[in-house]
């Protein structure tokens, strides 16, 4: 056992309402530690998180039945052209679901849904990239993530596509995200907060592709955002709202646990409890749920980068907690529904 999962046994929780099928909407997997990818996450919390690390935090206690893996700049083809070096990693993901399909890992149903990296600055060229990835994918390729998160600061990291002011406003990147809607293919919305506006402008501009929302729209709390989450609250709830209003987005509720979250988790002396993360971050829960409404709504770990500040268990129980109040009905959408739904899982 690795000195952070020392740290996060410290805060050792019994499994709330452990039947509960759950589709986990979003993660990733990787090997870190060699080449250029080394140096792809500042803030990665462990250099290989591959199907034994998954597992392992999946069958913690709840029932995951099926999982979505999401880009992360992993096992690119070393040479080649270019635009075409990211469908190795649809291709390595690929095989790592092709092996859980296999049923000798358990029931769970790893990277059943699989989303990758397509540079949409191509334009139109990005077709065979996509239709590569379609290809590569064994019939679970569901869609793309091109991060635009962005930010002036220099004390606030960008994505690892180089991405530049405005860029979802831009033309030519516009001409490649036209290009998902036709092979079927989603897209990831992973911004800072700052962007929301620009992703909804986007999402009125292509009323027929299906966008999902991640990690509540990128909620900064580091840099110049640092102890400032409460004066943006507000321009963000609004931002979420007006957002909401386009039927073909979807929201991802995860992904705060970050260090650029700002809540410093990983510097307390033991992990937070299920309902200290509840009551530290139900506001932006329930607003989402309040807007979207749970059929538009999937609850994700984003593990293993929320494993910087808990365990898999304990996340999973403050989602449970943070739909407390739900239906028996909101709850299955929330937890599993959606997202089986959205990325065409089946049941």
């Amino acid at each position: 056992m690795g000195t952070t999962d020392d740290w996060l046994a410290k805060t050792p929780e019994e499994t709330l309402d452990p039947d509960l099928p759950i589709c986990d909407a979003h993660h990733h997997l990787w090997d870190h530690g060699f080449g250029p990818a080394a140096k792809f996450r500042s803030e990665q919390i462990e250099p290989r998180y591959l199907l034994d690390q998954l597992l392992s935090d999946t069958g913690s206690g709840h029932n995951v039945v099926s999982t979505v893996f999401v880009e992360c700049a992993s096992m690119y083809r070393a040479d080649g052209p270019p635009e075409l070096r990211p469908v190795g990693e649809t291709e390595f993901v690929n095989g790592i679901a092709a092996m859980s399909a296999s049923g000798q890992y358990g029931k769970t149903r790893v990277a059943a849904g699989i989303v990758g990296l397509a540079d949409l600055n191509l334009g139109d060229a990005v077709r065979p990239v996509l239709e590569a990835h379609i290809a590569a994918g064994g019939g679970r390729f569901r869609g793309i993530r091109h991060a635009v998160a962005w930010d002036a600061s220099d004390e606030i990291r960008n994505s690892h596509t180089r991405p530049f002011e405005g860029m979802l406003l831009d033309a030519t990147f516009r001409a490649g995200f036209a290009e998902l809607a036709p092979l079927g293919l989603s897209f990831e919305g992973w911004c800072y907060h700052p962007q929301i506006p620009d992703l909804t402008d986007l999402a009125h501009a292509f009323p027929g592709t299906t966008i999902i929302l991640n990690h509540f729209g990128g909620l900064l709390g580091i840099g110049p955002y640092q102890g400032k989450q409460s004066q943006y609250l507000e321009q963000w709830k609004r931002d979420i709202s007006e957002l909401s209003q386009c039927p073909n987005v979807y929201a991802k509720l995860g992904g705060i646990n970050m260090r650029i979250n700002g809540y410093e988790w990983d510097k307390q002396s033991r992990p937070p409890s299920s309902q200290e993360l509840a009551a530290a971050t139900k506001v932006y829960y329930e607003h989402c749920i309040e807007q979207f409404g749970a059929k538009r709504c999937m609850f994700e770990s984003n593990f293993p980068v929320d494993k910087v500040s808990v365990s898999y268990n304990v996340l999973w129980n403050t989602f449970k907690r943070i739909a407390a109040g739900c239906s028996v009905e909101e709850k299955a959408h929330l937890l599993h529904d959606t997202a089986a739904r959205v990325y065409r899982l089946g049941k």
